[in-house]
């Protein structure tokens, strides 16, 4: 027998749950299929929200032929084969044919070319599904030929409307007598996967004593799935997705948000040492001059994650990032540095000045490296004036301390021992 998320695919749009944007009345999408003059498309969005059953529901009303490649088993020979038989088809049915390419963001360059004559002619119509952005995965050619739909997370009515129907109207289920009480936990575990939350419902029904009632609460399938994974693909979108959100967190000393997407990150299997890798380049850009010890905390946090790994690595990351969004931050020594590159970049690659070169050699000395430099340390305070940029830049500011605690000590020294020679300090 068919799983139940099959069983339960919509055989025609008022079935369809979600999605309202593209096929609700009225809706764009909608209004092509209903004109059957549907585009060669790409629907992109996360995984169980009706991509592959809006590429059936096409087909089906469209009366063309339908073919269906995964990028995960199919090759440049397959996407030929399946053009070649919808040019064979044409000759007898409706022109065109439907070419459904799961996971399109997995095909090669070289399929993805194989596919351009096929949609230009309109020998197919290409119904592209991914969970990555296409601007990124599909190539410029074929994106240009190919409309771009966004699909959306289903919400939770939406789910829960959908385990009704489950409940009441698949030909298994609605002769079990099932209570369903709470939903949080199904809805937790399919993290809006329509597909995960029907293989959840059905594995608990079919797991259950037949002929007796059963009676779906949250601690009953807690502890039937023990273990709730996690909505998070490392490998894709996600994975930038989710270290944005988490690093944004602590950029904005919000150290709840930081640990729920640490907790995401790390429920999901991702890499620790990417995690604290990242966290040292948030300390020394975020937070920098506002407080050093960041950086140093950031790096002892990346050696103790090598050392002991997880699962007690989410107790250092953890006190890593807390610390970190507790933390003044400063940008000052990210924004002087790519000033100094952008003026570099620009050109201005001036000689070092004759007193600030070596002179290990008397040829050096004779044509005066080294003369005239002042030796700091024989100075009061173990500081003297003296131009340490080329002339050409003198006066220059790259470095300006931010608003906070520790920088603004650093501006008034620097205030009082270059007075007159940075203008803006």
């Amino acid at each position: 027998m068919e799983p139940l998320a099959e069983r339960m695919r919509p055989r025609d749009l008022s079935q369809f749950i979600g999605q309202e944007h593209l096929v609700g009345q009225g809706a764009v999408l909608r209004q092509a299929i209903e004109a059957g003059k549907v585009p060669s498309l790409i629907l992109w969005g996360p995984p169980g929200v009706g991509k592959t059953t809006l590429a059936h529901l096409i087909a089906r009303a469209l009366r063309k032929p339908f073919y269906a490649l995964s990028a995960v088993h199919a090759g440049v020979r397959d996407v030929r084969e399946a053009i070649e038989n919808a040019q064979k088809a044409t000759l007898f049915q409706a022109k065109g044919a439907v070419l459904f390419l799961d996971e399109i963001h997995r095909f090669s360059k070289s399929q993805q070319d194989a596919l351009l004559a096929a949609v230009e002619k309109g020998t197919i119509t290409l119904i592209g599904a991914t969970t990555e952005n296409p601007s990124f995965e599909v190539i410029p050619a074929l994106l240009s030929r190919c409309q771009v739909y966004v699909l959306h997370p289903l919400r939770r009515e939406q789910l829960e409307a959908l385990l009704h129907r489950a409940l009441t109207e698949d030909e298994v289920m609605k002769h079990r007598e099932v209570e369903l009480v709470e939903t949080e936990a199904l809805l937790l575990y399919s993290g809006g996967d329509a597909r995960r939350l029907l293989n959840a419902l059905e594995l608990l029904v079919t797991s259950a004593p037949p002929g007796q009632p059963l009676r779906l609460t949250n601690a009953y399938v807690r502890e039937k799935i023990q273990q709730n994974i996690a909505l998070y693909d490392k490998e894709g979108e996600q994975h930038y997705d989710i270290i944005s959100a988490f690093i944004k967190s602590i950029r904005g000393s919000d150290p709840n948000a930081a640990l729920y997407w640490l907790a995401r990150m790390l429920e999901g299997g991702e890499d620790i040492e990417f995690i604290a890798r990242r966290l040292i380049i948030l300390a020394a850009e975020d937070i920098g001059l506002a407080n050093p010890n960041a950086l140093l905390l950031a790096t002892a946090a990346m050696d103790a994650v090598r050392t002991i790994g997880m699962p007690e690595a989410r107790i250092v990351l953890s006190e890593c990032a807390i610390y970190l969004a507790n933390s003044p931050k400063s940008n000052s020594a990210y924004l002087a540095i790519d000033r100094a590159i952008a003026l570099v970049r620009e050109g201005s690659a001036f000689p070092v000045p004759l007193h600030l070169r070596n002179a290990p050699t008397h040829l050096m000395r004779e044509l005066q490296y080294g003369a005239g430099y002042r030796y700091s340390h024989d100075f009061p305070g173990h500081f003297v004036q003296q131009d340490y940029l080329p002339p050409e830049l003198k006066g220059t500011c790259f470095y300006e301390p931010a608003d906070n605690p520790a920088e603004n000590k650093a501006r008034e020294k620097l205030g009082q021992e270059w007075k007159n020679w940075y203008p803006y300090i």
